[in-house]
């Protein structure tokens, strides 16, 4: 396979680099490059193919300190990184040894997401997505979002020079309405939930030709981007993969991509494509995939969210099944947890690893728990946590919970009895 040259509508040639060609998931079909998400001949999602060729790990070294640096694996122009961007990723990795001794496990890592530009996983999706659409001649970002993806794309599209137009369901979070809104793009409340608000998204990426919905017409561009979280993590651990990683299920695509990606560098020679299992983490109130998964169904029923997890709240997850193929396939679990245990997600890693996550965070670390004590995590394995958001964005989850330990008068005597001293 030879990297492929398209032209957009204009004639102008596009590059994205390594990409050569989409292929549909279900029967492999395949064809040229474009702003497309199913394919026509079996409806299924597509994919981008890629001809990588030799990658060294020296040659990725050697790159910015961002997601570029794995630039010869994405979907995006040769020179990307000289492009105005948000430059997103290379994020810490956190040996989290308090976190793991409260688990009662062996060695836990957690990759810490929060650092990013808009301080979620997103800018990294985000950012991939941005590089392909101006490839295409697009000139509008656009978005249906349960927040993050909001924040990071109307960032994005600031940075860029573009304009955005970012739909929400009306009733998000404050703050991610408040961390959109301030980059002074088009942010459009919808009355509905996100479901509601994708259909809509997906009508006006029909009407609207010159509009690129990063998780719609230009989507399997856009999903590339999780792979960098793979990468990240298996190149700071020394250029090697994990026994196990828990992934926050929302359409499902962070945790295919975050496969896919393991899979790459194992294939590339990157690493030593060593077994790994993969865990998916839901909120009760919005897991159609959990429940697939613990009824052993194939197919994911749509479910309508109540959770205080609004960042996962997807009912029909586009990528449900394909999360299904791939747990199954490394011998990981899916499991799903309460609010009240969110929270207490949320606070078990503030308090052990001085880690402030938002309430994806919490799901994430409230089901390692909740799978550690079912026996379905191998307590002896090295384990990677995903924490892919701020916790300052769903600060309305800890409202009302947590506050003072007491209101004194300013003398040391009173703090002293507050203290119990």
């Amino acid at each position: 396979m030879t990297a492929a040259v398209e032209t957009t509508t204009t004639g102008r040639a596009v590059d994205l680099g390594p990409a050569v060609e989409l292929v549909s998931k279900e029967e492999g079909h395949r064809q040229p490059l474009a702003p497309e998400f199913v394919s026509a001949e079996d409806f299924s999602p597509l994919e981008v193919a890629y001809d990588f060729g030799k990658v060294r790990r020296e040659d990725i070294e050697a790159g910015p300190r961002n997601i570029w640096r794995y630039k010869k694996l994405l979907p995006v122009p040769s020179n990307v990184e000289q492009i105005p961007n948000t430059e997103p990723g290379c994020t810490r990795l956190v040996r989290a040894d308090r976190l793991a001794k409260a688990l009662g496990v062996r060695r836990v890592w957690v990759k810490d997401d929060t650092g990013n530009p808009t301080h979620s996983f997103k800018d990294r999706v985000v950012a991939v997505a941005l590089a392909a659409a101006r490839e295409f001649g697009f000139d509008t970002l656009a978005c249906p979002s349960t927040g993050n993806l909001a924040n990071a794309v109307a960032a994005a599209a600031a940075r860029a020079g573009w304009r955005s137009v970012v739909l929400i369901p009306s009733s998000l979070e404050r703050a991610k309405i408040l961390t959109t809104a301030v980059y002074d793009g088009a942010l459009i409340a919808v009355d509905g939930n996100y479901d509601d608000v994708n259909r809509l998204a997906t009508q006006l990426a029909a009407e609207h030709e010159n509009w690129a919905f990063v998780n719609v017409n230009v989507r399997p561009y856009y999903s590339e981007g999780s792979k960098t979280l793979a990468f990240e993590v298996a190149e700071q651990l020394g250029w090697r993969l994990p026994e196990q990683i828990v992934v926050p299920i929302a359409s499902g695509s962070q945790l295919t991509k975050v496969d896919k990606g393991f899979r790459e560098f194992g294939e590339l020679g990157l690493v030593e494509p060593t077994p790994y299992r993969v865990f998916g983490a839901q909120a009760t109130g919005c897991s159609p995939v959990s429940a697939a998964f613990r009824d052993g169904h194939d197919v994911v029923q749509p479910v309508r969210p109540d959770t205080i997890a609004r960042s996962l709240a997807i009912g029909n997850p586009a990528d449900g099944p394909y999360v299904l193929d791939t747990v199954r396939r490394t011998g990981g679990a899916i499991e799903d947890v309460t609010d009240e245990e969110v929270v207490e997600g949320i606070r078990l890693l503030a308090r052990t690893e001085g880690i402030f996550t938002e309430t994806a965070g919490g799901v994430t670390v409230a089901t390692a728990k909740k799978l550690i004590e079912a026996g379905k995590l191998d307590p002896d394995a090295e384990t990677v946590l995903l924490i892919t958001g701020d916790g300052l964005k769903t600060l309305d989850a800890l409202e009302n919970r947590i506050g003072p330990k007491a209101t004194v008068p300013p003398n040391a005597t009173a703090v002293r009895e507050a203290l119990g001293e």
